[in-house]
């Protein structure tokens, strides 16, 4: 296992200057310890290590006696201050900090160093330390394995594995940094388990692998809770219109299929997209769509999962959901009706909407991991200004309603997606006869269409469509003042997500997509 240099340089820093109190933020307590191993070396000091189970054993425990009666934390701590100088690692102390009596030992070791060599590390995740002992702390954040520290380790198990058994790796370079990079954001142990099962399941690596390894991402975004993972089986193709969204996306697919050589050619990671329009012509689609074509996870981010009655709790949540993306990435983020997540909260919510807000601010611009943000939004008026200025997204597309040949598409998918023949009925005049409605509202004519024709003849007919579309009113009427406000304010703030000429019929001309 590598040891990534930078942290291992910081911490030694900061136990050479007599820092008697180190938080390393990780949930990877191997790594931790082998770099603290690291740093007790290069000082010439000792290493201390304690266990919940068994106390504290110098040298980290792997064979080494641990000391008597110092599984309990207050009294491991107490023998800590007993021992001398040294490097004494406590993970998952954390949890114990709320007792009065663990956080004074604490300062009494902290205290210790002052005159003596090393330092007290407590390392785990969200470390809350209580007033007493923050001004005594330095954190520190253990960055995500890099990529050559991935590469170091699948190169370690091909060499382990082949040794004892026939090993095939059906790989091609590109597809050999795809399954790499989707290891992004697994920890070291993780990601050793889910290849070494790939290695030892059929005696091949092959391409089908790299789905592997995204299915084992799920199981983590799973255990967090505050995400959802979708399943996303859509495509592009899925999507009637929005040409210009279309090929926006396809010439960002290069990026994620060829990791390393958009690195090499100057290239980020796309941050994402902001989709604003008429509410049911596609905008949700378009986010399972992109997750599907690109081949990434689809992570959902409902709000209702991260409010919290307690104080802090709300905004602890959403951090935690953003450090689960980062994990996860390449991944697409998908955060439906951004406007009721981010809106103005006003006295309602105590500010609560509006410091999530900031920190989502904060995160859009400074994201660790390679997370494609999809956001939708129904309503552009909630949204505060500074969140649709350019930097927070690639770009802002509008999304209205479809054209005359994107509701011929419309009806095709949905006509066949329920196993009925498109050819047998006069789509085109369908088409003409649902101006100003949407893809959800056509979808809705159809699905009425086929409980009509199964209650009588049981065979769907354009007459049956066509009394259907008659009874519809579509959001176009029913909102019309509503829209048009929406148009106006797109024209000339957003890019058109349909880059071919728009007929009169569906809305005034935008600027196209360059």
């Amino acid at each position: 296992m590598t040891k990534p240099q930078g942290i291992v340089d910081e911490i030694e820093l900061l136990v050479r200057s007599r820092h008697g109190l180190i938080v390393v933020d990780s949930l990877e307590d191997e790594r931790v310890e082998e770099i603290l191993r690291h740093v007790a070396s290069r000082l010439s000091l000792h290493y201390y290590a304690w266990r919940r189970t068994k106390g504290v054993a110098r040298g980290g425990g792997n064979g080494d006696p641990f000391a008597s009666d110092t599984a309990d934390p207050s009294l491991a701590l107490s023998h800590a201050e007993r021992e001398g100088a040294g490097v004494y690692h406590f993970p998952g102390l954390g949890h114990w900090l709320e007792d009065p009596v663990v956080a004074w030992r604490v300062r009494d070791v902290v205290d210790r160093f002052a005159s003596r060599r090393g330092s007290l590390i407590i390392s785990g995740a969200d470390i809350r330390l209580p007033e007493l002992l923050r001004s005594h702390a330095s954190f520190v954040r253990l960055p995500a394995p890099t990529h050559e520290e991935y590469r170091a380790l699948f190169e370690r198990l091909l060499r382990e594995h082949q040794a004892r058994m026939p090993l095939r790796v059906e790989l091609k370079p590109e597809e050999r940094a795809r399954l790499l990079y989707n290891l992004t954001g697994m920890s070291l142990v993780e990601a050793e388990r889910i290849l070494t099962r790939i290695l030892i399941e059929d005696g091949a690596v092959t391409v089908h692998d790299i789905a592997r390894v995204a299915a084992a991402k799920r199981k983590v975004v799973e255990q967090e809770g505050l995400l959802e993972y979708w399943n996303a089986e859509e495509t592009l193709a899925s999507v009637a219109g929005l040409d210009g969204l279309k090929a926006w996306l396809t010439r960002r697919r290069a990026v994620v299929d060829d990791p390393e050589g958009a690195v090499r050619f100057g290239l980020p990671f796309p941050k994402g997209v902001l989709l604003l329009g008429v509410p049911g012509c596609g905008k949700s689609l378009c986010a399972k769509a992109v997750a599907s074509e690109w081949g990434l996870p689809l992570l959902r981010l409902d709000p209702g999962t991260l409010f919290d009655k307690y104080i802090g709790d709300t905004e602890k949540n959403f951090r935690r959901a953003m450090r689960t993306a980062e994990r996860m990435s390449p991944v697409v983020l998908w955060i439906d009706e951004i406007e009721k997540a981010f809106g103005p909260g006003g006295d309602q919510d105590g500010g609560v909407s509006q410091r999530v807000f900031g920190t989502f601010l904060a995160w859009l611009q400074e994201r660790k991991g390679d997370v494609f943000v999809v956001a939708t939004s129904n309503d552009v008026s909630r949204l505060p200004p500074e969140f649709i200025r350019k930097g927070r997204f690639d770009e802002v597309f509008f999304v209205d309603l479809p054209t005359r040949s994107a509701r011929s598409r419309v009806f095709d998918i949905h006509l066949r997606k329920r196993r009925v023949d498109a050819s047998k009925l006069d789509v085109e005049a369908l088409a003409g006869a649902t101006v100003g409605f949407s893809g959800a509202e056509i979808e809705q004519v159809v699905i009425s269409g086929l409980f009509s024709a199964f209650s009588g003849a049981k065979i769907l007919t354009t007459d049956i469509l066509m009394r259907e579309i008659a009874s519809t009113h579509p959001l176009s009427r029913t909102m019309a003042e509503r829209l048009s406000a929406l148009r106006s304010w797109a024209r000339e703030r957003t890019v058109n997500a349909d880059a071919a000429e728009w007929r009169a019929e569906s809305a005034p001309p935008l600027r196209a997509v360059p």
